[in-house]
This record gives structure tokens, C-alpha cells and sequence, in this order.
């Protein structure tokens, strides 16, 4: 029965090695690898025939590389007796470790010399896999791997723990696998996750595929009909337009089909990574799985770590204008032009006075110009814009503001602070934030409270002088002179604050001139 062979050189595998993209090739074929050795202890980047991917061969080489211990039950090689190599296994001898067809079996248990070996059945793929040749250590061939060390992440056998592993934690594979299993388990459901957002995203990608060709013989029909009254020149002027139209539909594509062609091979890696990881987890022996635990964490991680986007990279916006004015072909006036002017976020400004900052209840406002990749202005709305206004000590204290289309590429934003303090404003367009955004915006009291202690008769005694100073330190704005040093028509003394606000009083409150007590006074006053 023939085992598995070597995807480079179609060969059976002789010592297959598992490269960090999780494929298998024979120890031969990974040494004719990529450019020649390069200095010793330096690692040496190859291309993985399968799937063309960059990978790094250990410092120490190939031997470094983890065994594939999988080969041949990937393959679907079924494990063969080791006494007469005629039929499959179907048990294993507990005692000399050999695997036994059903007819060894009997025989071995018949044998006077082996009638005392425990002999146990197979019965899944995964105890086929256990009834292998046990995994030696590479450096004490003679031992078996039984122990795995946690400092340095591998399996070891005894002497490996007398020896270079002697001052490290060490269990049985036995104890350990459960936790490790379950660390790669719980990559396997985040890869697998992966794969089903990849799937949808790939759908999506053929729709809007099919969207935008729909689309553009929508568009290619409008041009043929709007070009049928003119003879030469509409003509002429309806192949420039299909022209122009072809061009921006391959354009479309081609960033479609780039995408796609990316998240396929994304897909892909992920399916490869996925199905070796599954096929591990259900058929590897427990040393199996720690030998290999390495390079498969390594590969899933990397795999879900790389970025990609969930939706299209273009979309189907292609409009065509008849009324748009196109200059002038064979000396005709023609109109008729596609609009494919999109919106760049990252070149959209904000203006207003009120953009930083605003009085508490007082509707307040800021414009925002949105305009396209050349940095031009967009001459019509439509344009999907969402704004945030949240306190930034409060975090269920949010404005709820008015976006106002005016039809040109510009939108009045209008909002009115109920609270005062810091708010965090973030200003969106199709979902990705404005130039300048995100920004603070400061909103100050309407009214403040002006605690502080006036003399009454500080300005009316200091005869009306602007130089006047409040028992607080402010200068008392004015030029009125009032109590008993003389009323100039006014019908009562003028109470100014420091803030420049005015009380006026029928009366007079300061009393008699020569009353000069301090009075506390507690008063708001309008900023």
C-alpha cells in the first residue's frame, strides 16, 4: 500500500517536515530549497512550492523543522502490520509496540513466547495514529518522547530530563495535552470564524461585481438613447463616453478582482491551516499534537492576525448626466457626461465659529465641505454624514445634532448644549472620519456665579471714578456718581461687579455716605 508523497518531487516522503505555512515536503526536497546555505546560525527565507508563500528554514536548518507525524494518515494511508506486511493494522501490542494485523494478532496471542503480551484493538482513526512507532528523541534516539518540558515549550524524554532539562517543570504529555489542546482548539474556532466572514465577503464581492456591470450597460444604454439625436458629432460623442465608461468599468473591476483574487488566497490559507489543525486535533496522538503545537499556533496567529477589509473596495456609484455641459465635439455644443466624482473623507474641511467652542442652550453650528479625491469641491450632496457629540466626563451626556443637506457639498451642522464642559466631536463621511476629526469642543456656562465681597459705596463714594476697585480686585467699570455725594438724574445708585453688569435700585442701598461697611454680596451675572 503505497503512502504519501512529496507534493514537490511526487515521490514517497522520506522524513516529511512541516514548513510554518503548515505544508509537508520530504527532508530532500527542503534542502534543494530557495538559495544556497547562508552563514551558519542565520535563518534562510524559501518559497513553499504549494502556495508560494515566504517562509523562514530554522537557523539550524532543516533538521530544525518540526516532523510531519501526520503524513500518512493525511494521505490516507492506512497503517500496515509490522510482522507480515500484508495487511492493515487492527491492533497493537502494548508490550513489544509493534502494530498486528487481524491474523498477527491471533497468532501473537497463540505464541508461547508472546502469549503473555497485551494485545489491543483499533478502533478510530486516532488510535491507528497512537499505534504507531512510538516518537523517539532526536537526541537520545533510543528514548522515548513521554515528558514534555513547559519552559521550553517541547516534548523531552527521561535522560532530556537528567540532562540539559534538568532545573525545568516537566509533566506527561499525558497531564498537559488537555491544556493545549484547548489553546489550539480555541484558535481553530477564531480561524474558523475567519473563513466564514471571508466567504461572505467574497460573495458580496461577486455581487458587486455583477452591480457594477449591471450597472454600466444601465448607463451604456442612457448614452446610446441620449446620443440618438445627433447625427456625427452625438455620435462621435457617444463612443468617447462608452470610452470613458469601458475604462472606468475595467478599472472597477480590476480593484474588484485584486480583492478577490487577495482574500481568496487569505481563504485559502486559512482552509489550509483550519483543515491540518482539525485533521491534528482528531487523529494526532497526543505527542503528535505537542510536536507539531509549535508551528501550528504559529501559523493560525499570523493567519488571524492579518487584516482585511469586509466590504468592497469600489462600489457601483456611475452616473451619467444629459445635462451636463461637455464642450464641444465637431463643432457641436454636446452635453451628456458620467459623473464619477467620489467623496474623500480625509480631504473634507470643517469651518464655522462655533467649531471649538459654545454657550451653554444657545444653538450653535459648524459647516462641513466635503470634497473629492482631487481635493475639489463637490458640487451635489447626498453624501452619508453622521456626527457624534459626546461629554467627555459624562459619558450618557450626548447631543443629538442636525445635518442639513444643501444639495452643493456642503451640510449645516446644528446642535444646542444643554451641559457645560468638554464634549468630543467626531464628524464622519461614508463612515470614516473628516479632516480634523475627532475634535473637542468647549461649552461654557451661560450665566457663571460672581462670588465675592463689595463695598456698596465703593464706586459712589470714589465719585464716579472708573479707577474704582471692587473689594474683590476688579475695577468697577462706569463713570457715575451717585449717594449722598450727588445723584445726577439717575433714580438710584448703580451696583456694578467686576464681571461690568449693572443693578439698579429705586433706592438708594448704600445708605448714608458716610456708611462704608463691607457688604457680601453673591450675585450672577451674565459673562
Amino acid at each position: 500500500m503505497s503512502g504519501p508523497r512529496c507534493p514537490q518531487c511526487a515521490q514517497p516522503c522520506v522524513s516529511p517536515r512541516l514548513l510554518p505555512c503548515l505544508h509537508s515536503l520530504c527532508e530532500p526536497c527542503l534542502r534543494r530549497l530557495g538559495p544556497p546555505e547562508g552563514p551558519p546560525g542565520a535563518a534562510r527565507p524559501v518559497l513553499c512550492p504549494v502556495c508560494d508563500a515566504e517562509v523562514s528554514l530554522p537557523a539550524g536548518g532543516v533538521g530544525q523543522l518540526p516532523p510531519d507525524c501526520l503524513a500518512g494518515s493525511r494521505a490516507g494511508a492506512a497503517a500496515g502490520c509490522d510482522l507480515c506486511a500484508d495487511g492493515a493494522a487492527a491492533g497493537r501490542c502494548l508490550t513489544c509496540g509493534v502494530r498486528l494485523c487481524r491474523f498477527c494478532c491471533r497468532a501473537h496471542r497463540r505464541q508461547k513466547k508472546t502469549a503473555s503480551h497485551a494485545v489491543t484493538e483499533l478502533e478510530s482513526t486516532k488510535d491507528c495514529s497512537q499505534a504507531g512507532k512510538p516518537l523517539l528523541c532526536p537526541s537520545h534516539p533510543t528514548e522515548e518522547l513521554r515528558l514534555f518540558c513547559e519552559q521550553c515549550d517541547q516534548p523531552v524524554c527521561r535522560d532530556c530530563v537528567l540532562g540539559r532539562h534538568r532545573q525545568h517543570p516537566c509533566d506527561f504529555t499525558g497531564n498537559v495535552i488537555h491544556r493545549h489542546g484547548d489553546a489550539l482548539r480555541g484558535l481553530l474556532r477564531s480561524s474558523q470564524q475567519h473563513m466564514d466572514t471571508l466567504e461572505d465577503v467574497l460573495s458580496q464581492v461577486d455581487e458587486m461585481g455583477s452591480a457594477v456591470r449591471s450597472r454600466a450597460e444601465a448607463v451604456a444604454a442612457e448614452i446610446c438613447q441620449f446620443a440618438g439625436g445627433y447625427v456625427k458629432a452625438i455620435e462621435e460623442h457617444r463612443d468617447r463616453l462608452l470610452k470613458q465608461l469601458e475604462d472606468m468599468k475595467v478599472q472597477k473591476e480590476n480593484l474588484l478582482h485584486l480583492q478577490k483574487a487577495q482574500l481568496q488566497q487569505l481563504l485559502l490559507d486559512m482552509r489550509t491551516g483550519v483543515e491540518f489543525t482539525e485533521h491534528l486535533l482528531m487523529s494526532g496522538s497526543d505527542v503528535e499534537i505537542l510536536v507539531t503545537k509549535g508551528v501550528v499556533s504559529s501559523r493560525l496567529t499570523k493567519l488571524n492576525s492579518i487584516a482585511y477589509s469586509t466590504h468592497p473596495s469600489v462600489d457601483d456609484r456611475i452616473q451619467f448626466s444629459p445635462h451636463e455641459r461637455a464642450g464641444q465635439c465637431c463643432g457641436y455644443e454636446v452635453f451628456g457626461a458620467i459623473l464619477n466624482k467620489v467623496v474623500d473623507p480625509a480631504r473634507c474641511t470643517l469651518h464655522g465659529e462655533d467649531l471649538h467652542s459654545a454657550r451653554q442652550n444657545q444653538l450653535s453650528g459648524f459647516t462641513l465641505l466635503c470634497k473629492d479625491t482631487m481635493g475639489e469641491r463637490m458640487g451635489q450632496g447626498g453624501e452619508a454624514v453622521r456626527v457624534t457629540i459626546t461629554h467627555k466626563d459624562k459619558r450618557d451626556c450626548a447631543l443629538k445634532p442636525t445635518v442639513c443637506d444643501n444639495g452643493d457639498g456642503t451640510y449645516c451642522i446644528s446642535y444646542s448644549p444643554e451641559e457645560p464642559g468638554l464634549y468630543a466631536v467626531c464628524v464622519c463621511v461614508k463612515g470614516q472620519h473628516v479632516q480634523g476629526s475627532p475634535f473637542t469642543l468647549m461649552v461654557r456656562h451661560k450665566f457663571r456665579e460672581h462670588q465675592g465681597v463689595f463695598h456698596c459705596c465703593t464706586f459712589c463714594s470714589s465719585g464716579g471714578q472708573k479707577a474704582a476697585h471692587c473689594a474683590c480686585g476688579g475695577t468697577m467699570p462706569g463713570g457715575y456718581q451717585g449717594c449722598g455725594h450727588g445723584h445726577k438724574g439717575h433714580p438710584g445708585c448703580h451696583h456694578w461687579s467686576c464681571c461690568g453688569q449693572v443693578k439698579e435700585s429705586s433706592e438708594c442701598l448704600c445708605g448714608p455716605p458716610s456708611d462704608t461697611s463691607q457688604r457680601s454680596l453673591v450675585r450672577t451675572v451674565a459673562l
